[in-house]
């Protein structure tokens, strides 16, 4: 009997990421009031927007909006699958992040990536820096988030090798 093979889903090396190509990551997530009170709480915010439903009908939205850090997190995590599943080194930074419109229990965020810049490391061999714009849209299309993220990725090359190195010590 022979073997059947094997695709391990990954995401893609510094080597197939071209400048300019947009990434659309999907399903969707659409976030709920537990998601927002657990990551309020989790992370010990105590804003009264996330988590007091009679004052923040008061406020100018008129009701809880969910935790923006929780929208940036959902927002990066939806481009791991595609992008940096298995072949990230490191996360470097975040930059210019911006929330332009609030996101609420109920709504569905769609995160699109695109490839701002690469170069290859001067320090170390084998990786490269990736530069990528993320925008989140609601179900609306409405931006919700954006953001300039920059990682560390493998060379297909350069992780093969290190796989290998670690299989013969």
């Amino acid at each position: 009997m022979s073997e059947q093979p094997v695709v391990e889903q990954r995401g893609l090396y510094f080597d197939e990421l071209d400048v300019g190509v947009v990434y659309a990551h999907k399903p969707g997530r659409t976030v709920t009031e537990a998601d927002n009170v657990l990551f309020t709480t989790m992370t010990m915010n105590t804003q009264a927007l996330h988590l007091d439903a009679a004052w923040s009908s008061t406020q100018p939205f008129g009701q809880r909006l969910m935790n923006s850090m929780f929208t940036l997190a959902t927002v990066v995590g939806q481009s791991v699958t595609q992008l940096t599943q298995g072949t990230i080194v490191a996360q470097l930074g975040l930059t210019d992040v911006k929330f332009p419109h609030p996101m609420y229990h109920g709504d569905t965020l769609y995160t699109q990536t695109v490839i701002t810049a690469k170069r290859l490391s001067a320090s170390r061999p084998g990786q490269g820096i990736v530069t990528m714009a993320h925008t989140g849209r609601n179900q609306h299309g409405v931006v919700v988030a954006t953001l300039e993220r920059s990682c560390l990725m493998w060379t297909a090359e350069g992780h093969i090798a290190a796989e290998s190195q670690k299989g013969a010590s």
